[in-house]
């Protein structure tokens, strides 16, 4: 507040409300030279000063109401100027009621005069307001993508957390982590990561686009290696995962398991997998772009064998208890306890979920890999990544070259439960054959 601006009725109680206390407890020459301070601050004169410091304070009923400002001629034109505007909020409406009033005058909508004019250029956005709640909206509002048609497949799925301290293997936290470098325009790489809470075992896969058809071809390649059961997948709101096509998905080709989705904007419902984003994605790959067919098919490969080494050879910690902390004349904190570090293949097998063959399967592979000759091929494998070319510019890249691809040999020779991979020439590039045949057209396709 500028020192030539005059308090308002509030500011002006409060600052009384403040000065009243020591009012009362000074002396008589005290007092007044309070008041003459007071006076200066707050413009009134010396005797309302006396009265009000000796009350309450307390704001009294208007002993005769005030007439009403805005007849109905201004509700009347407020309500054709808010139905003609789709009812905007009175912030948007109010500096505009003079010419709409004006506007919608010409064309016969409404009849105002000067009196009008002139209260349509005084009125408050509150009173305005105030005036739209009260009237009732006859017409209704033109149709939006509000949050139940913007996704309604979202509004099939629960939001919820799965608990911290699950003990179940199974319930698994799902992300994508984009790979667009510093633009996000075109067909770039995602790394769809999933993370088991219960025992810290993460499966992740390079898809081309977040199409429903690259997500669940993603979504595919992870089911065929991982050796227990889905129960739960729990997904942010993005509409690469809440979608007709990969709800039709889980329920007919993946066994059916729950599904549960965040709350918008917290990152944090996910917060085993976000944590999993940065050291096992982002602290490989970095922030640079990745965009071709043979970059996405390199990185499954890359991902085949960080599947091997962070499953058998990486101990993980898991939170096992938490404590609130109070102490004396100290803020409140909370004390957490981690239990032993294990590989999430051993708290598979001290889970006792894994059939007997499964279990075999993955002893022999563990007994079979050599940890440090398995590190050194996985950062081998990352400049040869980047080595690879991108996409080119005036040549879209065709996703259907990294659909349903074979695992890693060393996986798919030993896991003897996994199926064996369909050929990748099954699917049949009926993009890249359009492209070709509208090449010399302004037509432009898109692999979404």
């Amino acid at each position: 507040m500028s020192a030539d601006e005059k308090m308002t009725l509030e500011e002006r109680r409060k600052y009384l409300r403040m000065m009243s206390k020591r009012y009362r407890q000074a002396s008589r020459a005290e007092q007044s030279q309070l008041l003459d301070e007071i006076e200066a601050v707050t413009g009134l004169h010396r005797k309302s000063l006396v009265r009000l410091l000796g009350s309450d304070l307390s704001r009294q009923p208007r002993r005769q109401q005030r007439g009403r400002t805005y007849g109905v001629d201004v509700h009347l034109a407020l309500k054709v100027i808010s139905e003609s505007c789709d009812y905007i909020c009175a912030e948007r409406l109010q500096p505009n009621l003079v010419w709409l009033a004006s506007h919608l005058d010409e064309h016969g909508e409404l009849e105002v005069t000067a009196e009008v004019l002139a209260k349509l250029a005084t009125v408050s956005v509150p009173t305005v307001r105030r005036i739209l709640t009260r009237l009732r909206q006859d017409e209704p509002r033109l149709p939006r993508r509000g949050p139940e048609l913007a996704n309604r497949a979202a509004r099939q799925i629960p939001v919820q957390m799965i608990a911290w301290d699950e003990a179940q293997p199974g319930h698994f936290e799902v992300d994508l982590v984009h790979h667009c470098g510093l633009s996000a325009g075109g067909l770039y790489i995602h790394t769809l990561q999933m993370v088991d809470v219960a025992t810290g075992w993460s499966e992740r896969v390079a898809i081309l686009g977040r199409s429903w058809r690259a997500v669940e071809d993603g979504f595919r390649r992870i089911l065929r290696r991982l050796p227990f059961p889905l129960l739960e997948v729990h997904s942010d709101n993005g509409s690469e995962f809440l979608n007709n096509h990969l709800y039709r998905f889980w329920q007919e080709a993946a066994g059916d398991p729950a599904l549960s989705r965040g709350r918008p904007y917290h990152k944090n419902d996910q917060r085993f997998v976000e944590q999993k984003n940065s050291s096992l994605v982002r602290a490989y790959l970095g922030q640079q772009r990745l965009d071709s067919a043979a970059q996405t098919n390199a990185l499954n490969l890359l991902y085949d064998q960080m599947w091997l080494y962070y499953h058998f050879f990486q101990p993980v910690m898991r939170l096992a208890e938490k404590t609130v902390v109070r102490e004396a004349d100290q803020p409140t904190r909370l004390k957490r306890r981690f239990d032993q570090a294990q590989t999430p293949f051993d708290r598979l097998l001290a889970a006792r979920i894994l059939a007997a063959p499964q279990e075999d399967a993955l002893r022999a592979l563990r007994n079979q890999t050599n940890p440090r000759q398995l590190r050194q091929a996985i950062h081998q494998a990352i400049p040869a990544l980047f080595a690879l070319p991108g996409a080119a510019e005036d040549c879209p890249e065709n996703i259907f070259q990294t659909l349903n691809r074979p695992l890693w040999p060393g996986i798919q020779m030993a896991a003897a439960w996994l199926p064996e991979p369909a050929s990748p020439d099954a699917h049949v590039n009926e993009y890249f054959k359009v492209q070709q045949k509208e090449k010399d057209s302004s037509v432009t396709l898109s692999f979404e």
